[in-house]
């Protein structure tokens, strides 16, 4: 088994991520994490980041600014839709086992455009999409499609704010459950997976779906 030095627990990893956005949200930077905690000289011979992050590839919403973190701190694994597929989950493994890090976030965010994309096929299927943007369709598809047979189809505001946390909590149970290397390191070494949520209106994270401090 790989040791690591100066593990960092999930609730502590989960506290620093938390203190990250509060200064993000109230626009005071950490100096120091714009660099990273360690010399940029020793990131060439190794990284330790404390937190795993699947997030949307969103431009509005890049990990290491919404958490105010540097250079090393975070391992940030971004696709449309904050989708869970093989290789994304293969990703937080490689973190999970490589580095030690004993926190994956899944965070999703308000007004999320993979999101209401499907919502839109689900009502009016388009011919001849690319396959490709099928496959993100085809993984959100089941996490909120239930949404549409509820009276959220009758506000759309409503519906495609519960589509977003409906999707980040389907992912978090993939990783949860649909990697046995993942359980094995939740059962019995610490690791933590928790879902989020980046408001694009007010810049603030909120998780759920998560740990107990």
């Amino acid at each position: 088994m790989l040791r690591f030095a100066a593990m960092v627990t999930a609730q502590h990893a989960l506290q620093r991520l938390k203190e990250g956005n509060r200064r993000f949200v109230e626009r005071v930077r950490n100096h120091e994490a714009a660099l990273g905690a360690s010399p940029q000289i020793h990131l060439t011979q190794e990284q330790q980041p404390f937190a795993i992050v699947l997030g949307c590839s969103d431009s509005r919403v890049p990990a290491e600014l919404v958490f105010d973190q540097g250079l090393g701190d975070l391992f940030v694994i971004r696709v449309a839709g904050n989708i869970v597929a093989p290789s994304l989950i293969g990703s937080v493994e490689f973190a999970a086992e490589q580095f030690g890090t004993r926190l994956v976030v899944v965070l999703g965010h308000s007004r999320c455009g993979a999101i209401q994309a499907t919502l839109e096929q689900l009502r009016r299927p388009v011919e001849n999409q690319s396959p490709n943007i099928r496959s993100i369709v085809d993984r959100v598809r089941p996490s909120i499609e239930g949404l549409l047979k509820t009276d959220l189809r009758n506000d759309e505001e409503a519906l495609v704010r519960q589509a977003v946390r409906a999707n980040v909590g389907v992912s978090v149970s993939h990783l949860r459950y649909g990697s046995d290397v993942l359980e094995r390191l939740i059962q019995g070494d610490g690791l933590a997976v928790v879902g989020a949520e980046y408001s694009l209106e007010t810049g603030e994270v909120e998780f759920f779906d998560g740990i107990s401090e």
